[in-house]
């Protein structure tokens, strides 16, 4: 009885005397333990492989694809560290890691299919594999933007979700849009514009500006509203020949920002609506709002703004529909655009050049005007999304792709 009982606990109890046993198992993945003040070591929770990332989409770039997921159900009983994005084609595959959807895998062949997968990782180790998404790269075949006919976005405005090219807005048309009748400069095909003929609002008004972004716990931004440069004189005056066409009423005001934009942004589990007013604020001090006229029509074709492409709304809050030509940040031909602003959930506005000088057009963006690839944010380089100016509508961005704090 004693070499049975002996071997009872050398097959069974032996991890509690600080060994092992080739003939105990267990389903677990993993443990983690604390050490108490003996210096024994005791399991205090036990975790397993994380469950599988779900909702992969995904879209085709120029070498490279674009994967959106969601996170699994289960993490395990462990934080997820980190996923992982695997794209196949035979014998040949490409991984990526990161630590939050989406993500882009670079280094692809253009024309090839590949077939594209996430696993979530944790202490355990990898979680099973989602289903598989169908992609094949592509050279980007981006056609440029004529600025004589620019395509226009009238109607391109959704309350059901976010498409490229539209406008995914949280309210209804209200039938206030500011101008009255369309200039000359609408083009006899009724589908484009030129913004090269385009009037604007006459006058020279000098502003007081102050605007301050800083960075810590969240991002803050805090001004005056009003621009450095000189704005036009509204309400539009009855001798301006902009006010055969938009007959603005409204004068501009000092209307003072004090925001706390999210400081480390994330992309959410869906894109968010945009409402009418400030979506955000360019790098002039000035509030951006969508591309809506209030009529779901092109704002930035219907209404007349003044040289910079700004003017006042009925409660005196000057503003801009795209970005303002009368910044300082300007593109240089051949590298990635700087800054130009931020946006309501914490991401960079950007320029109209992506990477390695490429001008960009809707085709290239997501449903919300962005996408994701290494930018420096604050002096340090990430791997973020962020959204780009573009030369045709909706002009900054379609929808939010983190979750806006609100701002007024």
């Amino acid at each position: 009885m004693k070499q049975f009982s002996l071997a009872i606990c050398a097959a069974i109890f032996l991890s509690a005397c600080g060994g092992s046993s080739s003939v105990a198992s267990s389903t677990t993945s993993g443990t983690s333990g604390a050490t108490n003040g003996a210096g024994v070591t005791n399991a205090s929770a036990v975790f397993n492989l994380p469950g599988t990332p779900t909702n992969v989409t995904g879209i085709a770039g120029d070498g490279s694809v674009t994967l959106n997921f969601m996170a699994p159900a289960s993490d395990g009983g462990a934080t997820i560290a980190s996923y992982t994005a695997t794209c196949m084609a035979g014998s040949v595959s490409r991984t990526i890691s990161t630590t939050s959807s989406p993500v882009v895998v670079t280094g692809l062949l253009n024309g090839t299919k590949y077939r594209c997968n996430v696993a979530a990782v944790n202490a355990a180790g990898v979680g099973a594999v989602s289903a598989s998404v169908e992609l094949t790269p592509v050279v980007a075949t981006a056609i440029a933007i004529d600025p004589s006919k620019v395509p226009l976005g009238d109607g391109k405005f959704s309350q059901t979700g976010p498409a490229v090219g539209y406008v995914y807005t949280c309210y209804s048309a209200n039938g206030g849009g500011g101008a009255s009748s369309k200039g000359p400069w609408f083009n006899s095909d009724g589908l484009t514009w030129n913004s090269l003929s385009k009037i604007s609002v006459q006058g020279a008004v000098n502003w007081t500006s102050s605007f301050l972004v800083s960075f810590g716990s969240t991002l803050g931004i805090t001004g005056n509203g009003l621009p450095p440069n000189p704005t036009g004189t509204f309400p539009i005056a009855s001798t301006d020949p902009a006010y055969a066409y938009d007959r603005n009423p409204n004068a501009i005001a000092q209307a003072n920002i004090a925001w706390g934009l999210p400081a480390h942004p994330v992309v959410a589990d869906k894109p968010r609506c945009t409402g009418l007013g400030a979506i955000g604020v360019l790098l002039d001090g000035v509030r951006l709002f969508n591309a809506d006229d209030g009529a779901n029509r092109d704002a930035v074709a219907w209404e007349i703004q003044d040289a910079c492409q700004g003017h006042p709304e009925r409660t005196g809050k000057y503003h801009h529909h795209n970005v303002s030509s009368c910044l300082t940040q300007k593109d240089t031909p051949g590298q990635h655009s700087p800054l130009v602003g931020y946006i309501a959930d914490g991401f960079g506005l950007y320029g109209n050049l992506g990477e390695n000088g490429k001008a960009l057009t809707n085709a290239d963006l997501d449903e919300c005007h962005g996408h994701t690839h290494m930018i420096v944010v604050n002096g340090v380089a990430v791997n973020q999304y962020h959204y780009h100016q573009t030369k045709e509508f909706p002009y900054t961005i379609g929808c939010y792709k983190g979750t806006p704090v609100s701002i007024n």
